[in-house]
């Protein structure tokens, strides 16, 4: 437990003395992120939420839900589709915005191949093919402020980039550019063209995510948890079969007892053999795992020592 503030009105003890206010860590990362909901929501003009249905937008959801109840959520999402999305996952983002009455902006990386503007990569993943997309739906429609579910403890590059993270008139991201964030003050000014991207979650762990889920009672996509999946062995991670292009000759396709970590593209998205088949066994799992969730299950990650800080210095999350 993490005390916070001492409160004069909290009850009493034999001494006439005031009891300390406390919140827990769960709590306290969850007010940090509403603070942060909310100030972008009195900074921003036109700020949207990165939404693809997986656990981090889906708690971003939950915790922006909180920020504003019981009014709606002042914001849209968007969602960049590659066109090999997991269509369980597919089926819940759907699902959730209709529950909610959402707004959702769908930027298609099959439309941008289908015109010509962008081109199959030889490997099949279709991840690194993003950041045109989002840039140019973010220009499209103004957004002055962009939500997204990155962690500090996912990546390197993630976890040297600011909450409130300045993004150029192209999208670009220059670490030399980032502002000081000292005692929980965000600066959000930017120049005509240029948007903040914006991370309320940058202090969570992924076992903060799980423990956050289980107690707020958050439904998500059966992926996460421990299923029999069709599965082939290719660069020291179990990819699923299909149309993305796998797998390929001498690939050999099994049924086994898995569970994804993170979700994203299925061409770069590795499952791990787990066990896990509720949240309990899962956050156990995770408390005994030394290896981050996109270190052990994104290809993508793993094209260059730098291939994350590359990807977002182009304009990605």
């Amino acid at each position: 437990m993490t005390t916070v503030a001492t409160v004069g009105t909290g009850g009493e003890g034999a001494g006439g003395a005031a009891e300390p206010y406390t919140l827990s860590h769960l709590d306290a990362l969850e007010s940090e992120a509403v603070h942060i909901f909310r100030e972008v929501a009195g900074e921003f003009e036109n700020p949207v939420i990165l939404f693809s249905g997986g656990k981090d937008s889906i708690l971003m959801l939950h915790l922006a839900l909180k920020a504003f109840a019981p009014a709606p959520v002042p914001f849209s999402l968007l969602h960049v589709d590659t066109g090999h999305n997991f269509p369980e996952v597919l089926d819940y983002r759907d699902r959730t915005v209709a529950r909610h009455g959402l707004r959702l902006h769908v930027a298609s990386v099959q439309d941008y191949i289908d015109r010509g503007v962008l081109r199959e990569r030889a490997d099949g993943t279709r991840n690194p093919l993003q950041t045109l997309p989002l840039t140019e739906k973010i220009a499209a429609e103004k957004f002055d402020a962009v939500f997204g579910g990155g962690r500090r403890d996912e990546e390197k590059a993630r976890a040297k980039e600011r909450v409130f993270s300045l993004r150029d008139e192209f999208s670009q991201w220059d670490p030399r550019r980032q502002r000081p964030e000292l005692w929980n003050l965000y600066n959000g000014r930017h120049a005509p063209g240029e948007h903040v991207r914006v991370f309320p979650l940058s202090n969570w762990t992924e076992l903060d995510v799980w423990q956050y889920i289980a107690r707020e009672g958050i439904e998500l996509p059966q992926i996460y948890y421990a299923h029999r999946r069709e599965v082939f062995r290719r660069g020291g991670m179990w990819l699923t079969a299909g149309d993305w292009g796998g797998p390929k000759d001498g690939e050999r396709v099994e049924k086994r007892l898995v569970r994804y970590r993170t979700v994203g593209d299925m061409s770069c998205t590795g499952a791990v053999d787990s066990g896990a088949d509720s949240i309990e066994k899962v956050i156990t799992e995770i408390a005994a795992s030394r290896l981050t969730e996109r270190g052990a299950t994104r290809a993508d990650d793993k094209l260059s020592e730098a291939a994350m800080e590359d990807r977002k210095r182009e304009g990605y999350f």
